[in-house]
């Protein structure tokens, strides 16, 4: 068993600080709530009454923080847990931060002889209570095999990300990508109610479509990932059909932010002379955009 150091019992971390105690590893934790930290004692956690009392002696420090500003004063500030920790522990940082500032604390706890990994988490609230997170570990396979014995307390699934800083980067892109598709597919259902289309007909059609698979799985794997941009579905007709939904939802009077936006993205493709490649040639557009290098 691994003794651990847990730092922030929010509403993710307390479960997931209590399924590494039922785990039977030692846990020591600290919060500024003392009412969490007085439920986790209830489960056989050790309070502290300070994150430099809470790091004192362990071998892995678990964070789980709302932001890497926190983070970085937790472990970094005067009387902070950095200073407290035995030479070589492992820093796992579970929290959701901004990459960059990762980057930083990597470094820093790097600089300091420790092993820094992020291991931001997906799924719910209900996840953390079952136990059931899915870790997005930015380490090694070796990284991972030294904390599976936690990581599988936790959570169901593990995925390896090959270095630290990959783990909160594959979870910043995957929430963006959730969440933008949550404002758009809030409009594609708003446009349905709005011509009467039954939501349950236009869900079954899209279940079965890049609508509803996503064109990471669908589409793209055949086209443009492979570099191939003959048109299967051409740039020109995505943009008379996103046209020809964007004036429906402007007659019934509904606003359509998401949707404008793509349309722009498939405008520039066709003034850039992509109007008969493949549709998911607007990736290769967003891509020069970008002044990324081309394929």
């Amino acid at each position: 068993m691994i003794k651990v150091g847990f730092i922030g019992l929010g509403q993710m971390g307390r479960p997931m600080a209590r399924n590494l105690v039922q785990g039977g590893h030692t846990v020591q934790v600290h919060d500024t709530d003392t009412a969490a930290m007085a439920a986790l004692a209830d489960h056989g956690a050790i309070v502290c009454a300070s994150v430099a009392d809470c790091a004192a002696g362990v071998d892995v420090l678990i964070t789980m923080l709302p932001n890497g500003d926190v983070v970085k004063a937790v472990l970094f500030d005067e009387g902070g847990a950095a200073d407290a920790l035995p030479d070589g522990a492992w820093i796992v940082d579970m929290s959701t931060v901004h990459p960059l500032a990762s980057d930083g604390i990597a470094k820093e706890a790097t600089a300091r002889g420790f092993t820094f990994v992020d291991a931001p988490v997906g799924r719910t609230s209900d996840h953390a209570e079952k136990g059931q997170l899915l870790v997005l570990a930015g380490t090694d396979e070796a990284g991972v095999a030294h904390l599976a014995p936690l990581f599988d307390c936790m959570g169901s699934e593990t995925v390896v990300t090959g270095a630290a800083g990959l783990g909160i980067r594959v979870k910043i892109i995957n929430n963006y990508m959730s969440i933008a598709l949550n404002a758009l597919s809030a409009e594609a259902a708003a446009l349905c109610e709005a011509i009467d289309l039954p939501l349950d007909t236009a869900m079954k059609v899209m279940s079965g479509t890049p609508a509803g698979n996503g064109h990471f799985t669908t589409t793209w794997p055949g086209k443009v990932l492979k570099g191939d941009l003959s048109p299967a579905f051409m740039i020109d007709l995505a943009h008379k059909d996103i046209g020809i939904a964007l004036d429906l939802a402007n007659q019934m009077h509904l606003p359509m932010p998401m949707g404008s936006a793509a349309r722009e993205q498939f405008s520039a493709a066709r003034a850039a002379g992509r109007g008969r490649q493949d549709w998911s040639a607007i990736l290769e557009q967003v891509r020069a955009s970008g002044g990324l290098p081309h394929h």
